[in-house]
């Protein structure tokens, strides 16, 4: 590649995961100069596919896994060939009160055989609190996901859209976990549903400030059903197609570009081949954590510090001397109080597997329990302990976890020698594993080094899989081409270091509502689409966006849509 020096374009876009992808696809396709810089040496971030494990031809889902809030029109728009897989099993939860027993959700199931998968746990009188539950869940889906690529609607909108006010009341006004505890009756039923209230968000289901409930509004509108499927080929298929659709269009990505500072006034400079560059553009978008933004802010204010000390220069004569003044909008201030210590609350844990393990609860293949989400040690009371303990600042023991196998759906993304069978064996061939743990915050890294909570951890997660388990987890992990085991353990602080996520938090900090709320103004584009920061010529166009989260594409079309519109006016 050429050298690069100082160079002008329409639109810089800093990062190269999936959403920032996005942006720079619809923007290139309506004829604007963008250039997208990534630090790494590929593209997709968190959304990628990756060899975990030394000489062995599997291709995991390596951070991010599963899709559910990747709207069809950003498919449709950007004409991106992604399949994604419908799981026949909602979810498995062995009872930890008597493993040998389990609730199996079957979405295909009729309703005597609902009742009586709820009854083997005795919990029958909530199967049909469970279906009162979801279809309010459904209603809140129909009504707010198709508005997450339009301009943010106002509370009292999003409101009158769902139009139900004891729904609008159990999922927006009151704690998520005074709602599941009024209207379900068994501890493993609310703990199966509290999960999605706290996937990659430490806080109890009860506290007042409500995160679990914007937590679990993103986990069950997506699609306007919340399914979560399994993309055919891995979550690097995903990213693949965003990239081929990228450059298609015309915009150039540029791996291996670290940005080194961000002036607001338009102008970036990084480090790239050796050299360091500079770009300006009318447009920044940031598809980095907001607290990461805001230090590349800060390292120009001290680069043009250090460069006024040395020489007095007029302040409209050097790009990088620019301080920007200007009202902070409440809403923009109120989301930069809350980004500016992110904190991640997961470990997770990569497996592969000679084959699926045996199960304590026998009446239950492993091929349909493991083929959705499979809790362990879920119970609500055990969700309360768990937090409480890390709260404290220790491990949780048992600590709740959360498992997904993309192989039972998807066996494309082993080679075909590893997923068929063993002629005779009865085996079901190699499956990949991907444990998510549940509340252990980035805190506890203040008690343990990283070496040593990562071992911690990844016990703990070993030791929650085989309480359910007839047959220890370590007998069936494959091992890699040195004889190692096949397993591949991440904390908060690898993905920090590994992703730039201040804290290891997935969502690049708290989560917001997917409106505006009614005292907010909204002037301008990058207000209206909820991709606004404190600096005009910077938009947000990843997870720390309003609607950002997960692998949706969702803030890199609302800040390409704010681009846009802000050009036409």
């Amino acid at each position: 590649m050429p050298q690069l020096h100082h160079e002008t374009h329409d639109v810089v876009i800093l990062g190269g995961g999936h959403n920032g992808l996005t942006a720079a696809a619809y923007l290139a396709r309506a004829g604007l100069s963008v250039l997208l810089l990534e630090r790494d040496e590929h593209l997709g971030g968190a959304a990628v596919s990756a060899e975990a494990f030394e000489g062995v031809d599997a291709r995991l889902s390596r951070y991010s896994y599963l899709v559910s809030l990747l709207p069809q029109r950003i498919i449709d728009d950007l004409g991106l060939d992604v399949r994604l897989i419908r799981r026949r099993y909602s979810s498995y939860t062995p009872d930890p009160r008597d493993p040998q027993r389990g609730l199996l959700v079957d979405v295909e199931a009729d309703a005597a055989a609902a009742r009586d998968a709820f009854a083997r746990v005795g919990a029958e009188p909530d199967a049909t609190a469970w279906d009162a539950f979801y279809a309010d869940t459904e209603r809140v889906a129909e009504a707010l996901f198709p508005t997450l690529t339009e301009p943010l609607p106002t509370r009292a909108e999003a409101r009158a859209l769902v139009g139900d006010e004891r729904i609008w009341r159990d999922f927006v006004e009151q704690p998520l976990g005074r709602t599941i505890d009024a209207r379900f009756a068994d501890d493993l039923v609310r703990g199966v549903v509290a999960t999605d209230g706290l996937i990659g968000t430490f806080t109890d289901l009860d506290d007042p400030a409500l995160d679990a409930n914007r937590c679990f509004l993103y986990h069950v509108i997506g699609g306007g059903t919340g399914d979560w499927d399994v993309p055919v080929g891995g979550m690097g298929a995903v990213s693949g197609e965003l990239v081929r659709a990228a450059r298609e269009a015309g915009a150039a990505l540029v791996i291996g570009a670290e940005v080194l500072a961000v002036d607001p006034e338009g102008h970036v400079r990084y480090r790239h081949g050796g050299a360091v560059h500079e770009a300006s553009a009318p447009a920044l978008l940031a598809n980095v954590a907001p607290a990461v933004l805001d230090r590349l802010i800060e390292a120009h204010r001290t680069d043009a510090a250090t460069s006024r000390s040395a020489t007095v220069a007029p302040r409209d004569q050097h790009p990088f001397t620019h301080d920007t003044a200007l009202q902070v909008p409440p809403v923009v201030r109120e989301r930069l109080r809350r980004l500016a210590a992110p904190e991640g609350a997961q470990v997770k844990v990569n497996l592969l597997l000679t084959r699926l393990p045996r199960l304590r609860d026998t009446t239950v293949a492993p091929e349909a329990a493991f083929a959705g989400t499979f809790h362990i040690n879920e119970l609500a009371s055990q969700l309360d302990a768990a937090f409480a303990t890390a709260a404290r600042g220790g491990i949780p023991s048992p600590i709740p976890c959360e498992i997904y196998c993309h192989t039972l759906s998807d066996p494309s993304i082993l080679a075909p020698e590893l997923a068929a069978p063993s002629a005779g064996s009865g085996s079901t061939g190699a499956h990949t594993l991907t444990v998510f743990g549940l509340h252990v915050p980035h805190r506890l890294l203040e008690r343990f080094g990283n070496d040593d909570l990562r071992a911690r951890l990844q016990d703990a997660v070993l030791a929650s899989l085989d309480s359910v388990l007839a047959e220890p987890i370590e007998a069936v992990i494959a091992t890699d081409a040195a004889g190692r085991p096949c397993i591949e353990t991440k904390t908060t602080l690898d993905l920090e270091e590994a992703l730039r996520m201040p804290g290891g938090n997935i969502f690049h900090g708290p989560l917001s509502w997917p409106w505006a709320e009614d005292d907010v103004p909204l002037v301008t584009p990058a207000e209206r689409w909820g991709v606004a920061t404190r600096h005009p010529r910077i938009l947000l166009c990843g997870s720390g966006a309003v609607r950002g989260g997960a692998v949706s594409g969702i803030g890199g079309h609302n800040a390409a849509m704010a681009v846009l519109e802000a050009s036409v006016g």
